[in-house]
């Protein structure tokens, strides 16, 4: 493998446990306001900004429940998602550590780039002691537009003040491998929730099972 000297980390079930969180509380919460939903929905929409999310459910569900009773059900499933991380369930993925101390040792830059929003970040990294492991954190609110577009990738390259070429982008979900791909910068996955297809593989240059893998490959 080549010498990386900046990885640009994503967030959401690539360096935290939160998918899975942040379905059981849409789930949880549409189940008390007998809403349809369920986890086939919530694949289709993952690794996307906040607000698209929202602005989707107001499509589905607006002509059946009206407006505001939509808007209820989007804060009540976002306040129930924000309980969970502050309650620290939302756990490190596996590998996290290791390869955070590999990249500290070997003075690797390090930045986080996600679609999610910034107060939700700050809880996340506040409640697993990683606040200072990264050189910058830059979320959606940072961009006009989040993924597939490779803007957040493209300010943290700037900000990196590393040449792209060496420049490794660690994803999970397919809208964030677009998006580097996009950004002409290598990425790694590591899929979560769901697997990528064929054509999404042939955008990255591995696909691993976890973090773990990727850190033997790397020191390999």
């Amino acid at each position: 493998m080549k010498k990386y000297q900046g990885v640009i980390f994503d967030l959401d079930g690539l360096l935290f446990d939160t998918e899975r969180l942040y379905y059981e509380a849409t789930q949880a919460i549409a189940d008390e306001m007998q809403i349809p939903y369920d986890e086939s929905i919530y694949h289709r929409y993952i690794g996307i900004s906040d607000e698209e999310l929202w602005a989707h459910y107001h499509q589905m569900y607006d002509s059946t429940f009206g407006k505001e009773f939509v808007n209820a059900f989007i804060n009540n499933a976002f306040h129930r998602s924000v309980e969970l991380f502050e309650s620290g369930q939302a756990q490190l993925k596996e590998g996290v550590p290791e390869l955070l101390a590999y990249l500290n040792e070997k003075k690797i830059k390090k930045v986080i780039a996600s679609s999610n929003q910034r107060r939700l970040i700050d809880i996340l990294l506040e409640k697993n002691q990683l606040v200072h492991e990264f050189e910058r954190v830059f979320s959606v609110e940072d961009v006009k537009r989040a993924k597939p577009d490779p803007e957040l990738f493209e300010k943290a390259a700037d900000f990196l003040a590393i040449e792209k070429n060496q420049l490794l982008i660690l994803e999970d979900s397919k809208n964030g491998v677009l998006a580097a791909h996009r950004a002409k910068i290598d990425v790694v996955m590591i899929p979560d929730l769901i697997a990528p297809s064929v054509e999404l593989k042939e955008k990255t240059i591995q696909v691993f099972p976890s973090l773990l893998n990727l850190l033997s490959f790397i020191q390999s």
